[in-house]
């Protein structure tokens, strides 16, 4: 059988007793390719390139510190908040644990923050920041998948397809499904359709139609790979529907109820600024409808 023996170190190098790791440099490469995407962005749609670092320490901090509450809550709230040992280790996030879905929570909350704090002097709103947002969090989502691949985590259950994985770190003896790379090509092909629409078909879409489909696909895909994907608590084995599912129900139907308000509302996708605001003419009076009459 064609299977895969991984056994790649997940430290790249070491400098002194520092570990330089696959996963934090791929982590760190996400958001280097956000903020030149985040560039594109800005450029095309004329928003000040210099709100560009702004952003990027907003989403690094939001990031950071959604994705390790996110894991410390919804995964081992008894470790965690059980123990001072615990409750000191929430703040050491490099000894592992993050969860995309409290990274994403602090997401909505910081952009939240940054549309309103920038936004109103510079022509933008919330959904516009998101749907820009949801296009280079694709893409840093493939990065970070791929990050765990290195670090040799988040697998899934045994497959006795060609591509099955032994992950030979963990002392698994029995092929596992890559669920890292489900992921991370699921995520690849998402930012990269929502890419194509933005550069074609910016002016054919309105505000809300990238956020409500990055929810959809992400989350959706997501729920469906979590089927084949081993438990990351021993909890998550007597339940039905596991803590990423259960997490990814309420991203889903947010993504649906998006896209039709998208179709209903017709708000424009791109910015709008005032001076390229189509003028009204302005109202004629009666006297102006009498001559025009006549």
């Amino acid at each position: 059988m064609l299977f895969v023996h991984w056994h790649v170190d997940p430290v790249m190098f070491h400098i002194g007793s520092l570990e330089i790791r696959w996963y934090s440099l791929l982590f760190v490469a996400g958001f280097i390719l956000g903020w030149y995407i985040f560039k594109w962005f800005f450029k095309r749609e004329g928003i000040p390139e210099k709100l560009l670092d702004p952003l990027l320490y907003t989403l690094l901090a939001a990031t950071i510190v959604g994705a390790r509450l996110g894991h410390c809550c919804f995964y081992q709230p008894d470790y965690y908040f059980g123990s001072w040992k615990g409750f000191w280790e929430i703040f050491m996030p490099w000894k592992g644990g993050l969860a995309s879905h409290g990274g994403a929570i602090a997401l909505l909350l910081a952009m939240w923050w940054f549309a309103h704090h920038y936004g109103r002097k510079h022509d933008f709103d919330y959904l516009w920041i998101m749907d820009h947002l949801c296009i280079a969090v694709a893409f840093a989502g493939c990065f970070i998948r791929l990050g765990n691949l290195f670090n040799s985590e988040i697998y899934g259950d045994v497959t006795s397809l060609p591509w099955g994985f032994f992950f030979d770190r963990r002392g698994e003896t029995e092929p596992k499904h890559p669920t890292q790379l489900y992921e991370a090509l699921s995520y690849l092909i998402l930012g990269l359709v929502m890419v194509w629409i933005y550069w074609k078909r910016l002016d054919k879409v309105h505000r809300g139609f990238f956020f409500g489909l990055f929810l959809v696909g992400c989350f959706g895909m997501r729920f469906l790979i979590e089927f084949i994907k081993e438990p990351q608590v021993d909890f998550e084995r007597t339940m039905a529907l596991n803590m990423g599912q259960l997490l990814s129900i309420p991203f889903v139907l947010a993504g649906v109820a998006l896209l039709v308000w998208s179709f209903v509302s017709k708000t424009p996708a791109r910015a709008v600024h005032p001076a390229e605001a189509p003028k009204q003419k302005a109202a004629l009076t009666h006297y102006a409808k009498s001559l025009r009459d006549n």
